[in-house]
């Protein structure tokens, strides 16, 4: 009997955290008499009354977080296209120096996501994330983790992956546009006004940050309950359905203090699965801080290999959606995670393997089409399986991102000059990382799907329903 209870204490201890501690009992009474109502209503009425909240919700959140996304890695792939510039003769970088400076951006992602996630449950996500795009240099390892927090405070779990997979469009627009961008800048705006085109291309795209950044602030939600373009019916039909996705816990901010978000984060060993695989799967992602100079070893000039990348990634952008969409309606993540990783795998292991144009071209389609869509569908399925405490899951998702950019500090130096053109050792050992990535997706879906028998006998021995069950 121990063992079952063991399989729900997530659930139970956060529904008894979130019930003792609420400062606000007429706001919770107001809440229940909602409750009580929505409850009667047949499955129409919250079919209508679902999609029309989806549509609001899709509405004033996904264009700006999408955005705000899209100009995030327009900056961050720069320093790819840049290279093609006149960059490191400019600079004087030789050997792995490039490389360093590539990996200098996941430090601050890794000692920044926790105590930024936790901040984020007691401050407006709309100024705070905003105020952190603005200034991107000094403060941009909060941005993404924080959207996708603040997304799980609205969607539920079967909604989460494709909107993720949505914000997660981002990269391959930034990636596609920014092709184009740096086509241009770098052909026709190098040397301008006596000013590089590599440094052109950091002007433009920061000044253009900054500036959305301030108009955004004023259009970016919070959450649910503090939204004023929803009505109040509205805002309480937003947690109900949440809280139902959980057996009826609510999304509660005063629940627990940060010391206590901690301890019932990494006492819970699932999450040191879903870190082990995240962060293979942003590992695999190593190749695309290099792309450009991958696409430039098939032998084309470096204008001609900027406008190469832009149907590659306007590729991923439509396997992305795809992907996640079937995802999100059967309502499966495991296999869907591993069959993507393993066609990575075949892109890494084709690119070293052949040498005609050809072969290696459509080797370059399947690295990025392979290995991408995974990682939204990855976040998603954080987000579902550890829904409260609203502090715990803040935790969670900053610690697996922490974890998780680590790879990037030493995935950096895969992609050493000496390599070149082929770049044996990467592509063997992505190909590794891709498998070892699939293989950990199925062995959670096994370790979950026992988790959920569990709770199913639970129900039979206690006599009653507990509801949640783990997404596979």
């Amino acid at each position: 009997m121990e063992d079952l209870k063991t399989a729900s204490s997530d659930h139970i201890e956060s529904y008894e955290l979130s019930n003792s501690k609420n400062p606000n009992k007429d706001v919770d009474a107001e809440l229940q008499a909602f409750a009580t109502d929505f409850a009667q209503h047949d499955p129409e009425w919250h079919a209508y009354k679902t999609k029309h909240l989806l549509k609001k919700i899709d509405l004033h959140l996904l264009p700006w977080i999408v955005l705000m996304y899209l100009t995030n890695f327009l900056d961050r792939t720069a320093l790819a296209q840049a290279r093609l510039g006149t960059l490191e003769k400019d600079l004087g970088l030789k050997g792995t120096e490039f490389n360093t400076i590539t990996s200098i951006l996941f430090i601050g992602y890794i000692l920044l996501q926790l105590p930024s996630n936790l901040l984020l449950t007691k401050v407006k996500p709309s100024l705070y994330l905003c105020s952190v795009m603005a200034i991107w240099g000094a403060a941009e390892a909060p941005f993404f983790s924080g959207c996708i927090f603040l997304m799980s405070s609205w969607y539920r779990a079967d909604e989460l992956a494709h909107r993720i997979a949505i914000l997660y469009t981002g990269v391959a627009m930034a990636n596609m546009f920014g092709g184009l961008i740096a086509a241009g800048v770098l052909s026709d705006l190098n040397p301008a006004h006596g000013i590089a085109g590599w440094r052109w291309l950091f002007i433009i795209e920061g000044a253009s940050t900054s500036g959305i950044a301030m108009i955004a602030v004023f259009f970016m939600p919070d959450y649910p309950a503090t939204t004023r373009w929803l009505k109040t019916e509205e805002q309480h039909y937003a947690q109900w359905r949440l809280a139902q996705d959980v057996a009826g816990e609510q999304d509660d901010r005063n629940a627990i203090t940060w010391k206590q978000a901690l301890k019932m984060a990494f006492s819970d060993w699932r999450l040191y699965l879903f870190m082990l695989m995240h962060h293979s799967n942003l590992l695999a992602q190593s190749f695309t801080y290099f792309f450009p100079t991958i696409v430039n070893s098939l032998g084309y000039g470096k204008i001609e290999t900027l406008f190469l990348t832009v149907p590659v990634w306007f590729a991923t952008l439509l396997a992305t959606l795809l992907v996640s969409y079937h995802s999100s309606k059967i309502r499966e993540r495991s296999f869907h995670i591993a069959t993507c990783m393993l066609v990575g795998a075949i892109g890494n292991i084709l690119v070293v393997t052949t040498h005609g144009t050809g072969p290696r071209m459509f080797a370059m389609y399947l690295m990025p089409i392979g290995i991408l869509p995974p990682f939204q569908m990855i976040l998603a399925w954080i987000t579902s399986s550890f829904p409260r405490p609203l502090g715990k899951r803040a935790v969670v998702v900053a610690t697996c991102g922490m974890f998780g950019n680590s790879a990037g500090i030493y995935g950096s130096y895969m992609y050493p000059p000496s390599d070149g053109p082929q770049y044996v050792p990467a592509g063997i050992g992505l190909a590794v990382v891709c498998c070892f990535c699939a293989t950990m997706a199925i062995v959670i879906r096994f370790i979950l799907g026992r988790e959920n028998i569990k709770l199913e006998r639970l129900e039979q021995e206690q006599g009653r329903s507990i509801g949640f069950r783990y997404i596979l």
